[in-house]
């Protein structure tokens, strides 16, 4: 009798070993598959272009050139049209993050800043110039230089940014929504994130 009690002690024994190592080796694959889920998820996202503006300027090119000791002077000018497509984007492949498969935790220590495009076309027009101060290409360089600095003053004047990093903040929410599924915390510069309204890009 005492060796059928031994025997059932360690068949139940081996039962419950076999159980408690089976469920483990089923979390960790689970656990592996989370990791591996979250880490595709990150290289696929690519470059978001978030926000697409378009702007119009007329422009009044003046140069004047003294000659013979500012006795007498050579101008040249021009009107120019310029109008611009914008676009601003964030190129999310150079997030910086890591994973953390035993406590379940994807750390995000930084999002690249936003990448400011301006595609301007330029059109002339009424350019007049003197035979001895003629349009050269720095005339064009000049015009086109001066053109991208009022326009970038534009932009950040207008609400396009602030677009920009809403549309932003609303696409890395998924990540959020992605971990917070499988069980993961999302975590931004240290910080545990439960809503991406909150954080501070």
């Amino acid at each position: 009798m005492r060796k059928i009690l031994f025997g059932v002690i360690i068949t139940l024994v081996i039962l419950f070993a076999y159980k408690y190592c089976g469920d483990k080796r089923k979390d960790e694959i689970v656990l592996k598959e989370s990791s591996v889920l979250i880490q595709e998820s990150l290289k696929n996202v690519g470059k978001l272009v978030v926000t697409e503006g378009h702007f119009s300027e007329v422009f009044n090119y003046k140069n004047s050139k003294a000659i013979f000791s500012d006795y007498f002077s050579a101008e040249k000018k021009a009107l120019v049209v310029v109008n611009a497509d914008v676009t601003i984007a964030y190129d999310l492949s150079k997030i910086e993050y890591k994973i953390d498969e035993e406590k379940r935790v994807l750390t995000i220590f930084s999002i690249p800043k936003e990448e400011i495009k301006i595609n301007p076309d330029f059109e002339y027009y009424d350019i007049q110039a003197d035979f001895l101060n003629p349009f050269e290409a720095k005339d064009y360089n000049a015009i086109k230089e001066t053109v991208n600095k009022s326009l970038m003053a534009k932009i950040e004047a207008s609400q396009l940014k602030s677009n920009a990093k809403n549309r932003l903040i609303s696409e890395l929410s998924k990540f959020y929504i992605l971990t917070n599924s499988l069980g993961w915390t999302l975590e931004y510069q240290s910080q545990a994130i439960s809503n991406f309204d909150d954080i501070k890009l």
